[in-house]
């Protein structure tokens, strides 16, 4: 008699969101990333510290700095075909000023978010 093996759970990285949305700031500037987590990869970024940018914006570091990150970051998500993205925060970090900023302009610029 052949005892068939045991009946194991799925993987974790199969109840992950894929895409993930992490935010960084500095006293200087505003950085966002979506990564890819099954494969660790980052799948779109936007910053302040890019050349072509900085001419457009005031400062680099406040609200309207982020809401233009937002929007751009969510204008290159849906480029490369990414519809949704899942947003994470740290235990600091609260949906107020510029992480209220970034998230609501990805959402005007089409993506969801899980």
């Amino acid at each position: 008699m052949v005892i068939p093996p045991p009946v194991r759970p799925p993987r974790i990285i199969n109840f992950l969101k894929p895409y993930v949305l992490k935010m960084h700031f500095t006293n200087k500037y505003v950085n966002a990333q979506v990564i890819h987590t099954p494969t660790a990869t980052v799948a779109a970024s936007a910053s302040s510290q890019e050349k072509l940018l900085r001419p457009s914006m005031e400062t680099t570091r406040d609200v309207a700095a982020a809401a233009k990150i937002g929007k751009i970051l969510g204008e290159r998500l849906l480029i490369q075909g990414i519809p949704a993205v899942s947003v994470f925060l740290k235990r600091e970090q609260r949906y107020h000023g510029k992480i209220r900023a970034i998230i609501d302009n990805m959402r005007d610029a089409g993506v969801k978010l899980l």
